[in-house]
């Protein structure tokens, strides 16, 4: 991968948003909301604490998680794209 984070930040390749619900009715493209579930592909080093000690991140490589519905930041590399969120901005690992 061409982009490495820095700090807190982390690098999501965000998962496709369900076509089906789970009672069998297909949602129309133009239906869909964006999707909050991401599998994380490059993590940043960790922040600094007020002593300057480092803090490593929670989410590893590889972790699916959810995150705010307007969090990030797009990016495209490699013909793919991308999203830069903050660990912060992470809700939950699944």
């Amino acid at each position: 991968m061409a982009i490495k984070p820095l700090a807190d930040r982390v690098i999501l390749e965000t998962l496709e948003a369900e076509t089906k619900t789970q009672g069998g009715i297909y949602i129309p493209d133009n239906a869909k909301e964006k999707p909050q579930k991401g599998k994380v592909v490059a993590v940043g080093a960790g922040r600094k604490n007020d002593k300057g000690e480092l803090i490593a991140l929670e989410v590893k490589v590889g972790d699916i998680v959810l995150y705010g519905k307007y969090a990030g930041t797009e990016v495209s590399a490699d013909g793919k794209d991308y999203l830069i969120v903050k660990e912060s901005d992470i809700l939950a690992i699944l």
